[in-house]
């Protein structure tokens, strides 16, 4: 009971006013035994059935090859981990269908397959379906028996996803909806067995949501896209020509459609951004393990203080990326806890639960996607010109991974539904942002406090820098809500460098608790090198958020306003310099010694 009450007082977005404990965050360290071994059991499904493979996915000679696969991973229980017992699934928690999706992420192709499956395709069914729609359904998606796809987007329909033309008609005799339109991009659409399709019936605001069988008939589709990367995956565009619905297949109410989409797709963004760093993960130990080989004038490239500051920097990211993606998910399941603890239905608290870390769920699309960007765009120069051959690893990995900074919503969009997410909530009183920006104010108007420190925390120092970069969000958030009211919608440029600073004090904090955590638990002298991580990051995050501070506030402040808040961006990103060449180095050694990412 007391855990529930605690973590009834943890909120989505709350990090940005409050400081988090260390002890109050899971972190990667600490998944159980059996966790591990789900996670061995999907690494020696890539190594066993996917990576000898990837040639002959990408090529889709041999249109069975996928959904073989996908059997073969619904055989070893890989479908189902969201899906409860009952269901033929194994009921996981969300940390642990995390786990496996970051695992899976480094799968090119088949990850794309495996997550439309998992999460868009079959999702939607477990947490708005009826019980019948359950029971029917849930038990064949879980094992494998048929798969899913996903049917949204639109040719004139994509960030605004509600704009679909794709019509639903009640026939006469009330028992059926005839389904016409066109849907593009669908993932799985070549051989999915089952869709779930959004379509306006009438002239309804709201779209509505159906499940609909191939075998309904009224469904043809276009070829296979050829695309730039993931030509592994089956995308397709398909057609609805009085596809014949029962009644009893609409998901959820009527003009639901739009509701269900926007929640299945915070699902979406957290998963698409934890696969991303399993995908990273793999990258690092395929460039480092080519550094040790690669040998000029007369010494591997390895040895080399170029390429360590790669490795270094690359695996800084991954490191704080991951801390903030557990970090969350494990946010997500105490609120689902504590909901069902009160009596809340399991899907409808596994929904709300989500909802209520949806601005996490943004942030971290964006950070885990262009992470892996990162992380691949140095790889391929780490293998120099061999990076860019097609029979060397970087080149699939350098295609496959632009998508993901368009999936789930373009990260553009995503960066803007931040801060949309944080003002709504703090308009509707469930956020006191206003209190806080307030409070900044005043103390830019203050004689700064020069004295030391006398806080002997551990990383209290540091501690103090992201306090501060918090107030640096504050301070620009505060101004531009004041400068732009209602129209800030319209200040595009200047939400998505807001958003920069708020991702980057997330991320940078999780990494902090992280180590925090780790040293607790085993010792200072045991995480050295973790601390390197975090120094490294948290550098790397106060000047990504002095160059997006700088940006948003010259976009609407002028005279002494804007010489205020550049005074007050100065003060509140200062830290203490640390010799980042040598931290680098010794993370990197570190990798190098065992050939392998090791953190």
């Amino acid at each position: 009971m007391s855990t529930a009450v605690k973590n009834k007082a943890i909120k989505g977005g709350e990090f940005l006013i409050k400081e988090t404990e260390a002890k109050d965050v899971f972190i990667p360290e600490e998944f159980t035994e059996e966790q591990r071994m789900i996670m061995q059991t999907c690494q020696e499904f890539l190594d066993q059935e996917i990576y000898s493979r990837l040639d002959e996915i990408d090529s889709m000679k041999h249109p069975e090859l996928m959904p073989s696969l996908m059997d073969k991973a619904g055989e070893l229980g890989l479908l189902g981990t969201s899906v409860p017992e009952r269901f033929g699934g194994f009921g996981m928690n969300f940390n642990t269908s995390m786990l496996i999706a970051e695992v899976l992420g480094a799968g090119h192709s088949f990850a794309v397959a495996m997550s439309a499956h998992t999460g868009i395709g079959t999702l939607p069914i477990l947490y708005y379906g009826n019980d019948d729609q359950k029971a029917n359904y849930l038990p064949k998606l879980a094992t494998g028996e048929w798969k899913a796809a996903y049917c949204l987007t639109e040719p004139d329909s994509g960030s605004d996803a509600n704009a679909a033309k794709t019509k639903a008609e009640l026939t006469e005799d009330g028992k059926h909806y005839l389904i016409n339109g066109q849907k593009m991009w669908i993932t799985n659409g070549g051989f999915a067995d089952v869709y779930i399709v959004f379509a306006r019936i009438e002239e309804d605001k709201y779209l509505t949501a159906f499940i609909v069988e191939k075998e309904f008939g009224g469904i043809t589709m276009n070829e296979e896209e050829h695309k730039m990367g993931i030509k592994g995956s089956s995308t397709r565009q398909i057609f609805f020509n009085d596809c014949k619905v029962p009644v009893e297949n609409m998901l959820s109410d009527r003009q639901n459609g739009f509701k269900i989409a926007v929640n299945i797709l915070n699902i979406g963004r957290i998963k698409l951004g934890v696969a991303a760093i399993g995908a990273s993960k793999a990258i690092i130990r395929k460039a480092t393990n080519y550094a040790i080989e690669r040998k000029q004038f007369g010494k591997s490239i390895a040895n080399y203080g170029a390429i360590k500051h790669k490795l270094g920097e690359n695996a800084a990211h991954i490191y704080a990326s991951e801390a903030a993606h557990y970090r969350a998910g494990q946010n997500i399941d105490d609120a689902y806890d504590a909901l069902v603890a009160d009596g809340m239905e399991p899907a409808q608290a596994r929904l709300k639960s989500l909802e209520q870390f949806a601005i996490e769920c943004a942030i971290l699309k964006v950070h885990g996607s262009e992470t892996l960007d990162f992380v691949v765009d140095e790889g391929v120069q780490i293998y120099g010109g061999m990076g860019y051959s097609a029979d060397a690893p970087m080149d699939r990995a350098y295609r496959d991974a632009r998508i993901n900074r368009i999936f789930e919503g373009t990260n553009e969009i995503n960066r803007m539904l931040v801060l949309d997410m944080m003002l709504k909530r703090a308009l509707k009183g469930e956020l006191d942002l206003m209190g806080p920006a307030q409070a900044v104010a005043k103390e830019l108007m203050a004689v700064p406090d020069f004295g030391a420190s006398e806080d002997d925390r551990l990383f209290a120092a540091e501690k103090k820098v992201l306090a501060n970069l918090k107030k640096a969000g504050l301070m620009i958030a505060g101004a531009a809500v004041q400068k732009f009211m209602q129209n800030l919608d319209d200040e595009q440029e200047v939400l998505m460098h807001l958003a920069d600073v708020l991702i980057q004090v997330y991320v940078a904090e999780s990494a902090l608790l992280r180590t925090e955590k780790l040293i607790d638990i085993r010792g200072q002298q045991a995480c050295e090198r973790q601390v390197d991580l975090t120094m490294t990051y948290l550098h790397t995050a106060v000047e990504q958020v002095q160059s997006a501070g700088k940006q948003a506030i010259y976009a609407f402040a002028d005279g002494d306003e804007l010489r205020m808040m550049l005074l007050g961006l100065k003060r509140f990103t200062k830290i203490e310099p640390y010799n980042l060449k040598e931290s680098r180095r010794r993370i990197a050694d570190a990798m190098i010694e065992k050939n392998d990412y090791i953190y």
